[in-house]
């Protein structure tokens, strides 16, 4: 038997690697046995029976998220979910649905091309009633989600009711494979400049790229606009082979390194580049992040395209799934990647000393500096940032909340293009169609007819500056201009309509568009009012500024 001091004896002959790793071991083994009597003490005295599935999902949850947002656990009911986070394939009907609030009904808000739901002929705005035998009208998004969705194959009548006509009508669909597309729009702009917009990085997405840019190519393109923005990554692997389109075989793409050797890889470019010359302009912004960061960060430390927008999210951290018992499995942050600079990007420092979930973002001041290949400098702990930042046009709070329905469930917007599609069998070309006026003034007296209402920002703001100039006590010697700012801030719906027109039209526009023509038509039609783009295709068009931003400082 080894003696308490025996141990200790041993303990202090040890190096001090492997006394800490000992330590840890013995910590983690009693722990281990605290957690396991703590559940059997529970399970025989508490009140109620317990659910050792749900109980133990919700410790292991609460465990996770100690660590960081990205490590998950999924059990065997929740696999597919992370199949399709790593795919982009599901099965089901393929559409988007959503909650009307004033309907207090879900319904479809966007069929997507080609899929059994659009070629069954459902459309926008559609009830759904029921799903087989079951009624659908007093449930969640999430509960008739799970409905729709089922192995391929398998088929089932769908009940909707069709506002534009009152009509209950029932379609037999058989549910397939639903791949999101990745590619959702790729084209030829003016002045023979090639557009590809990827959505995200999802299995074989590199060769939907490699396809768009060789037809582009084809096409007479002398210069790319690379679109990632609102791209949250996906597939390292796909980021690597994306780069490799244009830079020479052999180069350091990423570096993972993790704390085990099996978590820490190099990639590199394997394959002979499609074209190293033509210049690439990658848009980005802040919800540009993980494979996108990689391949913009890429792309930009070996000087080979010209990043622009706005900095990027800030997704430093490699995640990867492992199979655990009974079917379940858990994805891991196993690693930090590298891009060829040197540098990492991760935004968010998860400091576990200072508490569980303490989370920080890096300071600028304690980032550090390296070089691109062209000597230029960049920097790591904070996402991307552009080589040329240009910002993106701001939404008018009235805008938004036309969107998305305003604060009392009003939603105008939405049951105005139903309503449009309904007495529209077609439309013009996606880049062609705008309103008319009289389609404008329609619309703009149904939301003031509507009772739309919606947060005015200015106006909340007043009314904390009252309070406290009454807390302060100069408020009454102040009363007058206060009074007559206040009567400036009287919420008016119909001036923000005509304000704001011209934002508010393009964004029915693109939602009119994308029923008759799907993603593709309304981001084709979208690009005519792109501020970031066109200063894209103006650097393009300038050979001289493209070099001088890639050239060593």
């Amino acid at each position: 038997m080894v003696t308490a001091a025996m141990t200790l004896a041993l303990c202090l002959l040890m190096p001090g690697n492997a006394k800490a790793q000992q330590n840890h071991n013995l910590e983690v083994g009693k722990n281990l046995e605290i957690f396991n009597t703590l559940y059997s003490q529970l399970d025989l005295f508490y009140v109620d029976t317990l659910s050792p599935g749900q109980t133990m999902t919700a410790a292991i949850k609460g465990m996770l998220r100690s660590l960081d947002p990205y490590t998950e656990y999924y059990p065997q009911e929740e696999t597919k979910q992370l199949e399709m986070l790593l795919t982009g394939k599901y099965a089901g009907f393929g559409a988007l649905v959503k909650y009307h609030t004033r309907l207090k009904r879900v319904v479809v808000d966007e069929p997507y091309e080609g899929m059994p739901a659009a070629e069954a002929g459902v459309k926008k705005g559609d009830i759904i009633l029921s799903i087989d035998d079951s009624l659908m009208t007093d449930k969640t998004v999430n509960y008739v989600s799970s409905h729709l969705r089922g192995d391929p194959g398998t088929t089932f009548v769908l009940k909707v009711k069709r506002p534009s006509t009152g009509k209950e009508m029932k379609f037999r669909i058989t549910r397939r494979n639903i791949k999101l597309p990745e590619l959702p729009y790729y084209g030829m702009r003016p002045d023979s400049i090639g557009y590809i917009n990827l959505s995200q990085f999802t299995e074989d997405c590199s060769k939907e790229v490699r396809r768009a840019f060789i037809d582009l190519k084809k096409q007479g393109a002398k210069g790319l606009v690379f679109d990632l923005r609102n791209n949250g990554g996906g597939s390292e692997q796909e980021a690597v082979n994306i780069v490799n389109l244009w830079v020479p075989q052999g180069q350091k793409v990423v570096e993972n390194r993790g704390k085990v050797a099996q978590a820490s890889r190099t990639y590199k470019t394997r394959l002979e580049p499609v074209d190293t010359v033509m210049p690439i302009v990658v848009l980005v912004n802040g919800e540009t992040a993980s494979a996108s960061e990689i391949t913009s960060g890429a792309l930009q430390d070996l000087d080979r395209a010209v990043v622009m927008g706005t900095r990027t999210y800030g997704k430093g951290l490699v995640q990867v799934p492992l199979d655990l018992p009974y079917h379940a499995n858990v994805k891991i942050t196993t690693s930090k990647y590298f891009i060829p600079s040197g540098r990492c990007i991760q935004a968010i420092n998860y400091d576990r000393e200072k508490g569980a979930a303490y989370t920080e973002h890096i300071p600028d001041s304690l980032t550090r500096v390296f070089h691109t290949r062209n000597g230029r400098e960049v920097r790591d702990g904070g996402g991307i940032k552009p080589d040329v930042e240009v910002k993106n046009d701001t939404m008018p709070n009235i805008a938004y909340y036309l969107s998305v329905g305003g604060l009392d469930s009003t939603e105008v917007m939405f049951d105005y293009i139903v309503d449009y599609i309904a007495r529209h069998e077609q439309i013009a070309p996606a880049a062609q169609f705008h309103l008319t006026e009289q389609d404008w003034q329609e619309f703009r007296q149904r939301v003031i007819d509507s009772g739309f209402s919606y947060d005015d920002l200015s106006r909340k703001q007043f009314d904390e500056l009252v309070k406290t100039a009454k807390f302060e006590g100069f408020y009454d010697q102040a009363r007058e201009a206060f009074d007559a700012l206040s009567e400036k801030l009287k919420h008016d719906v119909a001036t923000e309509l005509d304000r704001h027109r011209q934002v508010i039209q393009q964004m029915l526009e693109l939602d009119i568009i994308a029923a008759y023509y799907y993603q593709r038509g309304s981001i084709e039609a979208g690009l005519a009012y792109d501020r970031q783009l066109t200063e894209a295709e103006g650097l393009l068009k300038s050979p001289e500024k493209y070099a001088k931003v890639l050239a060593p400082q």
